[in-house]
């Protein structure tokens, strides 16, 4: 049975570089949130985005001075729960056991993602954790 999720606006490529670094950060200015993307935009192209996030309701905004400062109001735990969840829906047919599968046979994990993963299973089924070596 899957869990019921909370929907959160989907985010886009762009929106999500600049929720990252907004998580990264706690908060940031137009300026301090273009310096730290990963890719080059305009001043204007961060503003546009940072707009349309606060009016999707996944950041905040209060003035600092002459500028404006921007917080995340969404986790960046549950915007990977929801985005994990349409990519589940959308292209593995609502099965996670789908996703790992195409992960594991597209050989996407190594051994010690895998060793990872098998140590998370234990934990879950109430296994106490091994130390790594």
């Amino acid at each position: 049975m899957a869990k019921e999720r909370i929907a959160h606006p989907a985010l886009g490529n762009r929106e999500a570089d600049v929720m990252g670094v907004l998580w990264t950060l706690g908060s940031g200015t137009v300026t301090e949130v273009r310096d730290e993307l990963p890719v080059p935009l305009a001043y204007t192209t961060v503003l546009t985005i940072l707009r349309n996030l606060e009016q999707k309701g996944v950041v905040a905004r209060a003035e600092d001075g002459r500028a404006h400062r921007y917080t995340p109001r969404l986790a960046e735990q549950a915007a990977r729960r929801e985005a994990v969840g349409r990519l589940v829906d959308t292209l593995f047919k609502g099965s996670p056991e789908e996703l790992l599968v195409h992960l594991v046979q597209d050989k996407v994990l190594s051994t010690k993602d895998l060793k990872r993963i098998r140590r998370a299973l234990r934990f879950q089924q109430g296994e106490t954790p091994k130390r790594s070596r």
